[in-house]
């Protein structure tokens, strides 16, 4: 996955859960308001804060960003207790460079036929916000925040949260 600079400390540590963990669900809507969500692997999150995804040329997702183009795509690693909340607009992109760039093999099993693949198109969400909440990093560390949340009522000492508006 390509994790490219960001502006600040805050898009930085967006930028690291990303690339952390590297699944998301995509929360679309459909035309009656309906939510539907389902698992994307993120390819990159670019200097301008723009998470890169392949999906399929006929799929409800294109039908439902053309419609609706607000989504939110949640990460979520357990193991460590990391959660981050992307809201941003989703575009088709039909750029042959930008697939070629973000082409990997492991996508095969979906486009069978590569970057000539007449399916394969680009989903790219523009992060206007995003929530997370991060643990410390070992689980001592996370057992230590516990203990001290418990004993101060504060959960601050759980982790570290943060809000970030994407300033492009």
């Amino acid at each position: 996955m390509d994790i490219q600079g960001q502006e600040s400390r805050a898009l930085d540590k967006v930028a690291e859960l990303v690339g952390e963990i590297k699944f998301a669900m995509l929360t679309t809507q459909g035309d009656q308001g309906e939510l539907h969500s389902r698992p994307m692997t993120t390819l990159q999150i670019d200097s301008d804060g723009c998470l890169w995804f392949f999906t399929a040329a006929h799929s409800h997702i294109m039908d439902e960003v053309d419609g609706h183009a607000r989504v939110n795509l949640a990460y979520a690693r357990i193991d460590k207790q990391d959660y981050l909340s992307v809201t941003g607009t989703a575009q088709i992109v039909r750029d042959r460079g930008k697939m070629q760039e973000l082409w990997t093999p492991w996508l095969t099993p979906w486009f069978p036929e590569g970057l000539d693949d007449p399916e394969l198109v680009l989903l790219k969400v523009r992060m206007e916000e995003a929530d997370y909440w991060a643990a410390p990093g070992s689980a001592v560390k996370r057992l230590y925040g516990l203990v001290k949340g418990i004993l101060t009522r504060n959960p601050n000492a759980l982790g570290e949260h943060g809000s970030v508006r994407n300033p492009h």
